[in-house]
Order: C-alpha cells, then sequence, then structure tokens
C-alpha cells in the first residue's frame, strides 16, 4: 500500500495545485464555520427583548442591549433604535443600508469556496489527459512494444488527480452550500427586524 506522500508524488505536478486548492478550502470552511457560529443568535429572543425595554422608554437600554450581543441582527436593530425619531420609511432605509453593510461580511470568502470546488475537478481533469498523454509518450517511445509497467506512471497520474480533485470539490461544494444557506437565513432574519 502506498502512503499519502507516495500518492501526492505520482499524482505529478497537478497535485501542488490541488493541495493549494485543498489547504485554502479546509481554512476558508474552518473561518466561515466559526465566523458564522459566532454570531448566531436567538433573533425572536433578541427583539422580544429590545421590544420590551422600548415600550417602557428605555432607549440606553435598548441599545445596551444591542451593543452586547453579537452579530448583524443586533446592529441592524441599533440602526433602527437610534434613528426612532425619524419617519417609518427612514428607518426602514437606515436598517436596509446597515443589513446592506452586513451581508458582504456574511459572504465573505464563499465566491473563493465555490470557485475552490469548481476548478479542483477541472484540475483532476487535466491531471488525468497528462497523465494519458504521458502514457501515450512512453508507446510512442517504446515504437508500441510496451508492458503494463511502462505505462504505470502515467496511469497513476490520471487516476490519482483525478480522485483528488473530486475529493476535494465535494467536501467543498457541501460546505458552500451550506454556508450559503445559514448567509440567506441571517439575511432573512435582517431583513424581519427592519418591518
Amino acid at each position: 500500500m502506498l502512503s499519502l506522500f507516495e500518492m501526492l508524488v505520482k499524482g505529478g505536478i497537478l497535485m501542488v495545485p490541488i493541495i493549494f486548492c485543498s489547504v485554502l478550502s479546509l481554512a476558508i470552511i474552518v473561518e466561515r464555520a466559526i465566523s458564522l457560529n459566532r454570531v448566531q443568535i436567538n433573533s425572536r429572543e433578541l427583539m422580544g427583548s429590545v421590544e420590551d425595554v422600548l415600550q417602557k422608554n428605555k432607549i440606553l437600554e435598548a441599545i445596551s442591549i444591542c451593543e452586547k450581543t453579537r452579530g448583524p441582527i443586533p446592529r441592524v436593530l441599533k440602526v433602527g433604535i437610534l434613528k426612532r425619531d425619524r419617519s417609518h420609511e427612514e428607518i426602514k432605509e437606515a436598517m436596509e443600508d446597515a443589513a446592506s453593510f452586513e451581508v458582504p461580511y456574511l459572504e465573505k470568502y464563499l465566491a473563493i469556496l465555490v470557485t475552490i470546488a469548481t476548478i479542483a475537478p477541472l484540475l483532476g481533469l487535466l491531471g488525468t489527459v497528462t497523465g494519458l498523454i504521458r502514457a501515450f509518450m512512453v508507446i510512442q517511445l517504446k515504437g508500441g512494444l510496451v508492458n503494463p509497467g511502462d505505462l504505470a506512471q502515467g496511469i497513476w497520474e490520471a487516476l490519482i488527480t483525478t480522485v483528488a480533485g473530486l475529493t476535494i470539490a465535494i467536501p467543498t461544494y457541501i460546505a458552500y452550500n451550506y454556508f450559503v444557506s445559514r448567509v440567506n437565513n441571517f439575511i432573512t432574519e435582517m431583513e424581519k427586524s427592519t418591518t
């Protein structure tokens, strides 16, 4: 049985960008998981608490609740509270503007993640093609008289890069869709808070 290092070497030069994609994907997945979990709150509970203190006309306490709570939703609510003396339309517009500033933070690195999910299998496919070219070059050099061992390096390269590309792409794409779903939930909650 081959070690992981031996398999990487047999995969050829295209394993370098594939490994880079793997490391970058893992780093982004960990970062997004931590970041999005830090800002996850019970928005109904937050809005209920803020509404309760606002009904008692405790504006500073409502602002304090928003400042003590992490995440985009309390920041959007705080903007609405600070604009409370304006018309309903102006308050809503200010909160929508605040929400639009939060979205890029929530979507941070997701474009890179989907790019990795897209290019990893393409890099694997390119490795397949280069591996097959290598195998056919051996056939040509040997004048058609080859044994299976002569073709092994090219076939190894073809198979390993394909497997590596797919092994990276599949979990990366799953993570991307999971994070997009989480971001969409945050956006929905922010939209609810502006009404």
